[in-house]
């Protein structure tokens, strides 16, 4: 299937692959729907092996960003940069200063901000190129560590699943598997430990473990996390871990964690709820990062309550996609797109995609 096919088959509005040769630049904007507002999403710096690889991953993350801007109540679209390169190695200041310029060739279609890969230091030097960037560090005026927010709702989405399968939101005395130890998993497992929950986690990279280990954290094998006999897994790294060859793996009653696309197709939210798995819908319970991103803009200034409140209202969010679930007997994961597509439908009507600022 060509790009265009693609793009016509999920919906996308446009795509934009840009290469500079000086910095080593090789990156792609995917735009997917702008009817509630800019596409916004975060920029993600990864090795891909191929750059069919790259466009896939930004086809996939733009959808999910409209449909998390959607199920949150924001007056954002879905779009995702990508450049492809490995973080550690090949990231400079004149690669991301190129990338700045490269999203301001896009009008304010697309608003950037972190994502796996890039930092609040990066979005300096993007800001440094154009205004279309979000998630500036407190001390330029933005809204900071996008992290924090996310960890903070995915907490939140935990309670509200808590509630449903064991009867209460309590936390305390669970056990926890937590795939991937980044920022979001951190901030998420600082929560976790004021409930007394036991945690397992694991990570590719070294350093995360020790960080893990320094925190007093059980530590498992990449391997192994999915064996880990747990009361929730939460799936913290990259996209795609729910599969038919890992979900007969879960020992687990609730699967609610911080990656995106953790599904690989529909099929497995479908398996999912044929186990009696509950799962929270990724962009359902993740969102907390891209509501903190929007407390920045608009002439107010950045409100560090407004975020907070906002991310709080993921446990209702989550609460309200279980119920349409058990009304409509249908997987969490379909009654989460149920809920961002009448969003977006009731809105589209009078406002069919965002143009370019003038």
């Amino acid at each position: 299937m060509d790009i265009m096919q693609r793009m016509s088959a999920e919906g996308h509005e446009q795509v934009t692959m840009f290469s500079d040769p000086g910095s080593g630049l090789k990156a792609i904007i995917a735009i997917h729907d702008t009817t509630l507002g800019p596409a916004c999403g975060g920029t993600r710096m990864w090795p891909y092996e191929s750059e069919d690889e790259a466009l896939t991953d930004a086809l996939r993350l733009s959808q999910a960003m409209t449909y998390k801007s959607a199920a949150a109540g924001l007056h954002l679209g879905g779009g995702k940069g990508v450049i492809i390169g490995d973080p550690h190695s090949d990231k400079s200041e004149a690669l991301m200063r190129a990338y700045g310029r490269f999203v301001d060739t896009l009008g304010g279609r697309y608003l950037t901000t972190t994502d796996v890969g890039t930092t609040g230091r990066d979005l300096e030097y993007v800001r440094q190129e154009t205004r279309h960037v979000t998630g500036l560090p407190l001390s330029l005026g933005g809204s900071g560590d996008t992290s924090i927010m996310t960890g903070l709702g995915l907490y939140m989405g935990m309670k509200a699943c808590a509630e449903e399968v064991w009867g209460n939101g309590g936390l305390r005395g669970r056990t926890v598997a937590v795939q991937g130890f980044g920022k979001v998993a951190s901030h998420l497992c600082e929560h976790l430990l004021e409930d007394d929950v036991r945690l397992v986690v694991t990570d590719v990279y070294d350093a995360a473990l020790d960080r893990a280990r320094d925190m007093g954290l059980e530590v498992a094998s990449p391997d192994s996390i999915m064996d880990v006999d747990c009361d929730i897994f939460a799936p913290c790294a990259l996209g795609g871990v729910l599969n038919p060859q890992t979900i007969p793996q879960l020992r687990c009653r609730v699967v609610a964690g911080g990656a995106n696309n953790q599904l690989l197709s529909e099929a497995d939210g479908e398996e999912l709820h044929r186990r009696g798995i509950l799962y929270a819908p990724d962009y359902i319970v993740n969102s907390g990062g891209i509501i903190n991103v929007e407390a920045e803009l608009g002439d107010a200034g950045y409100s560090p309550e407004r975020a907070r409140e906002k991310t709080e209202r993921i446990h209702e969010i989550m609460a309200s996609v279980i119920r349409t679930s058990q009304a409509q007997e249908i997987s969490t994961a379909a009654a989460a797109d149920i809920l961002a597509e009448e969003r977006l439908a009731s809105v589209r009507a009078v406002r069919p995609v965002h143009s370019r600022c003038r």
